[in-house]
């Protein structure tokens, strides 16, 4: 007997449907209903660690969360995670297995399928309901040949397909109905309608606009999405979303800096502090200098520590942290960041980019050498100054010696993590996601400056906004009609 699912495409990148899924997840999970997240391809630097030990898109651990189980690496069987303008990364089952330039990776797409096709298998098996998520668009007919991630995979595993079209952007109609114009006949058949998301205003205004797609397509609509503001509470898959991340409304009591590096990645490991009431977070554009008023600069994490390395100096951010420094400043860096924090860096087979080695910040007496293997792994711990309980992830290459590390300020499983300067204002780690944990959160905040909490529970204000998402979805989309389309 055939799983029921449903795969949703988009008109375009960044339309929405990491949230929709999420949200469908959320919404079908609270009928009782064994549903499962998949995205045969995903190209994210925001990724997360599942507990068997591999890496699959954030976006999709989040997925699986509203559905109410631990992430797979059957969700997500082939990630590429960008290194360069020219290569990526890839991870397959949730293990690294090569670094390729774009056409090698094109190449090579055909024989990914196959891994594709035992995940999704496998997944489906244990499960009520998959909802699958295209990436990028179908209307993209130059990438057919070899496709893993749209109709290709929808054909392989033969599922009827959902169009999500973003209004908020512009051009809806013509997103639509040029989609219909240059998939095959085949494609158009196998896509049984669209959903219009993040709709502003009087939706009845669009009535006949949905009458013009409805006729030139002979699709139907299932339904129109009113922007949900609730969005921002939850993990952006997309580093684009961190370029319209503007801090708004009034002057908050701790400002923390971040600069935007090129390879940027696990930037969720911000989320809970923007969510802060009396933090505000401000993500530094390139060419823009850092705030000369930020009681904490955030270096995050990056998949090209090297190259993000020389961005960085590029900017002139190394002068604006050394400024902050001598004024008291405090410094953290996450990961990548952490490495940046030392004093060389050295790269000999080259894993990153080309061999070699380069001056780190100096910031704290470590050094660093990037090695070929991987760590992946879940780890609690805590905060050695007050105690404090955390939770988190490592995901990095590279082993850090030096001095500083004698002035650790976590624990890690009974062993020291992390390292400080002498006077504490700058330290770094190896851990993503410790932001998320409410009482570490709260006593590194107070160490910056005294405050009360401000009563943020970042896991249950997740858990909250996802059946907000679902409510959301339930009030506005025809979710019995997708229900049958998938099969139910």
């Amino acid at each position: 007997m055939t799983t029921p699912a449903l795969m949703l495409q988009g008109t375009g990148s960044d339309v929405g449907k990491s949230l929709l899924v999420a949200g469908l997840c959320r919404l079908f999970a609270r009928r009782g209903l064994r549903v499962r997240p998949f995205k045969p391809q995903n190209m994210s630097n925001n990724a997360a660690v599942t507990p068997e030990g591999g890496e699959i898109g954030r976006a999709q651990a989040l997925q699986a969360r509203a559905c109410g189980v631990a992430p797979s690496v059957d969700m997500n069987p082939v990630l590429l995670k960008p290194e360069s303008d020219l290569g990526a990364q890839l991870v397959v089952q949730g293990r690294r297995v090569a670094t390729l330039r774009a056409r090698d990776y094109f190449a090579r797409k055909p024989e990914l399928m196959a891994s594709v096709l035992e995940s999704y298998r496998r997944l489906a098996a244990a499960a009520d309901l998959v909802i699958v998520e295209g990436a990028g668009s179908p209307a993209e007919v130059n990438l057919r040949a070899g496709d893993i991630a749209n109709m290709g995979f929808a054909e392989a595993a033969d599922l009827p397909v959902v169009l999500v079209a973003d209004i908020d952007r512009g051009g809806v109609i013509a997103s639509l109905v040029g989609t219909h114009a240059v998939v095959s006949e085949a494609e158009r058949d196998r896509i049984k309608g669209f959903i219009i998301n993040k709709f502003r205003g009087d939706v009845s205004l669009f009535d006949e606009g949905l009458a013009i797609v409805e006729a030139r397509t002979g699709w139907r609509s299932f339904g129109v999405l009113p922007y949900w503001p609730g969005a921002a509470k939850l993990p952006a898959e997309d580093a684009l979303s961190l370029d319209r991340a503007v801090s708004a409304g009034e002057p908050r009591a701790i400002k923390v800096a971040v600069p935007r590096l090129s390879r940027v990645a696990n930037f969720d490991d911000l989320d809970p502090l923007k969510l802060e009431p009396d933090v505000t977070v401000v993500m530094v554009a390139p060419g823009e200098p850092l705030p000369g008023d930020a009681d904490l600069v955030i270096l995050p994490g990056s998949k090209s520590t090297i190259g993000d390395l020389a961005f960085l100096r590029a900017q002139g951010w190394d002068l604006d942290l050394a400024a902050h420094v001598r004024r008291g400043g405090r410094v953290l860096g996450l990961c990548a960041g952490f490495q940046m924090l030392g004093r060389r860096l050295a790269d000999p087979e080259g894993i990153e980019g080309p061999p070699g080695e380069v001056e780190g910040l100096g910031l704290l007496e470590l050094e660093t050498v990037m090695t070929g293997d991987k760590r992946l792994v879940e780890v609690a711990g805590r905060d050695l100054a007050s105690g404090a309980g955390l939770t988190g992830y490592e995901m990095h290459i590279g082993r850090t010696a030096g001095p500083a590390l004698d002035r650790p300020w976590l624990e890690v499983a009974g062993q020291p993590e992390g390292a400080a300067s002498p006077d504490g204002r700058v330290a770094g780690c190896y851990l993503h996601g410790l932001f998320a944990s409410d009482a570490f959160r709260a006593a590194f905040l107070g160490r910056i400056r005294p405050r009360a909490d401000g009563g943020l529970r970042f896991d249950a204000t997740v858990e909250a906004t996802l059946d907000g998402l679902a409510d959301h979805l339930e009030g506005h989309l025809d979710v019995a009609a997708l229900a049958a389309v998938a099969g139910l």
